[in-house]
This record gives structure tokens, sequence and C-alpha cells, in this order.
């Protein structure tokens, strides 16, 4: 009897790894605020040495499993991705996600309200897994500028 129970706990326990090790490759919410907060700190001080290592994909402080930082100024012109270098110094205000959802527009939009900070929900392809997923986008403005970070879903 004893060896039949710890046989059925093992077997749960070994159904709930996988999930359990899905969820550790993706980065969480606190994570994301963490980064951004992180980010903001640095362009503070030092905006060129911020943009470097928000671009450099080996610093590990901009750049962990699927989260990464983006700068865009309040026009959607990109500043700093932690992603897609290629789009520094496009205008990507008319961006949409696969539902047509103009999500730099909207992050602009929060970054210019009174709060100046929160999350605007798109879909965009995820950096590890290549596939288009559900994200969100975590912004905080700072001066003329937003800088974000996301977490899929």
């Amino acid at each position: 009897m004893r060896t039949m129970f710890s046989a059925s706990v093992l077997s749960v326990a070994l159904l709930a790894l996988p999930g359990a090790a899905w969820s550790a490759d993706k980065g969480t919410a606190d994570e994301a605020v963490a980064m951004v907060k992180k980010a903001v700190a640095l362009i503070k001080t030092d905006k060129a040495k911020a943009f470097a290592a928000i671009g450099d994909t080996a610093n590990k402080e901009f750049h962990d499993r699927d989260l990464y930082v983006y700068v865009y100024d309040l026009n959607g012109v990109a500043l700093a991705h932690g992603n897609n270098p290629k789009i520094v110094g496009k205008n990507l205000m008319a961006l949409a996600d696969s539902n047509g959802k103009l999500m730099i527009k909207e992050m602009a939009d929060l970054a210019k309200s009174p709060a100046g900070k929160g999350w605007v929900d798109f879909k965009w392809p995820n950096p590890v897994t290549k596939a288009v997923e559900n994200k969100s986008g975590y912004i905080e403005r700072v001066d003329d500028m937003m800088v974000g970070s996301g977490i899929y879903k």
C-alpha cells in the first residue's frame, strides 16, 4: 500500500514538472517591471550607456529568457530595442499586431496620461518560441520617452 501511494505521489510530481519548467522559462510581470525600473534608472544617469546595454543581447540585466527592454520616444520612434535592433530609428506609431491593435500608439497614449505608466495587451512574436503569442507590455514614461518590457502569456 505504501509503495502504491509513493508511486502515485511520484507520478503526480512528474506530471507537474513540465508545467513548472515551462513557467520558469517565461518572465513574470514582477520581473518585467523590475527590468523596466532598472533601465529607467540607467537612462536617467547615462542614456547612451543605457541604450547600448539594452541593445546588447549578451547583457543579462536587460535580456532574460523572453524578457527584453525597448525604448520609444512619445512619437513612436524606436530609440533602443533589446530584441530587434533593426527597428531603431524607425517610427512605429502605426505598427499593428495581428488583430490590428496599434500597440505603440496605445503605449504612447498611456505614457502621456497622468499615470505615465501601465500595461498594454497585444499579440507579438515570442523570441524564444517564435510563435505569435498574447503579450502584456509594461511601460513607464521617462522625460519624452517610454521604456518597456513585456511578458508572454
